[in-house]
């Protein structure tokens, strides 16, 4: 499908409604981060040294957003686990947040088993399932995830949640403010992004357009680093198209010696760099710098600024952008961005 301005055409490759799941962000956002006041956590959840937040996919990237948009106030240190197995230092002193938007991912389900073997804080965040019924079992909080769709669709009730959390356990100062600036600048800008904007005047469906047939890579730093991430993700599960990211300033020190060879290897490639002016001045000018050697070796690319003034409505801002261009970027693949037969196949083969 090339001509994104056939909304009969789109309906018909998004039976199951990823577009309307896209644009509900905004609204998925104001909604968690109202519900997660009403979470009452054990006083002694407070006195936890260190954090876990165990998850995979969809519901991983809520962790790794909030790590990176908390490092530089957060007095605990905070690792995301997309594994079985917990890190060692979990114990009784940890705070573990098993996040399954199914409750019943098995990765998920073996960490929050060791986090009880271990004594250690469990909030659980899930629509239901195996997690949710440990959780009742166990008398863990749990965050009830009211979204129906698919997980990766499901950010708001994966990340603000866990930002309520910090805040309620103190780690944080009061983020209502950059929730409420987040939410808004969303809104704003998905008034130029949804469907019905022709792609003469919408930037996501422009993107897309120049986006296919190629394949992208994101960069992002400090607080876009995991939206970079985000990006990725994006395109490999909507619109099924291959996709990397990579981290700076850590990328000037190995990837950018590699953008030469083989001969041709940049023809297919898109780099986007994610770019903010609330960057450290290095960081902001390490980006220049990237993009003058990109285009020294033939590479395209594109700058991508966000939206807001905090980190929070920075981040979200382009997330939301994002989702947007790998929905587009799906139709134009001609593919059902809702539908995910690979990692199906991967979990029938498990069940074998």
């Amino acid at each position: 499908m090339h001509n994104l301005d056939n909304l009969n055409a789109m309906k018909d490759l998004d039976p199951s409604g990823m577009g309307d799941a896209v644009a509900s962000l905004p609204r998925q956002c104001r909604e968690a981060w109202e519900a997660v006041q009403r979470l009452t956590l054990p006083p002694d959840y407070a006195l936890a040294e260190n954090a876990v937040v165990a998850g995979m996919g969809g519901s991983a990237i809520g962790g790794a957003l909030l790590q990176s948009l908390i490092a530089d106030e957060c007095p605990v240190p905070i690792a995301v686990c997309r594994d079985y197995d917990l890190p060692a230092f979990v114990d009784e002193r940890t705070l573990v947040v098993a996040s399954s938007y199914s409750g019943n991912t098995e990765e998920t389900l073996s960490a929050a088993r060791q986090a009880r073997e271990r004594g250690a804080r469990i909030v659980a965040l899930t629509s239901g399932g195996e997690l949710a019924r440990l959780a009742k079992e166990w008398g863990a909080p749990r965050y009830h995830i009211p979204f129906k769709g698919q997980p990766r669709a499901a950010l708001g009730h994966s990340l603000i949640p866990l930002l309520g959390i910090a805040q309620k356990l103190g780690w944080v100062a009061d983020k209502s403010a950059d929730v409420a600036e987040a939410v808004t600048v969303m809104e704003a800008w998905a008034e130029e992004l949804a469907p019905t904007v022709p792609a003469d005047r919408n930037p996501a469906k422009q993107t897309a357009s120049r986006l296919y047939g190629r394949i992208p890579f994101t960069y992002g730093a400090e607080h876009l680093s995991q939206v970079a991430r985000r990006w990725t993700g994006q395109f490999n599960e909507n619109a099924k198209n291959f996709a990397g990211f990579n981290v700076l300033p850590e990328l000037c020190h190995n990837t950018v010696e590699g953008f030469g060879h083989p001969d041709g290897v940049g023809e297919p490639l898109t780099v986007f760099i994610l770019r903010s002016d609330l960057y450290h001045p290095r960081n902001g000018l390490r980006c220049d710098i990237t993009a003058q050697i990109l285009e020294k070796h033939g590479i395209a690319w594109e700058e991508v600024q966000p939206r807001g003034q905090s980190l929070l409505a920075e981040a979200l801002s382009l997330v939301h952008f994002g989702d947007w261009v790998s929905y587009y970027l799906a139709l134009m693949n001609g593919e059902d961005p809702s539908r995910i037969a690979n990692i199906g196949h991967v979990k029938q083969r498990l069940a074998e």
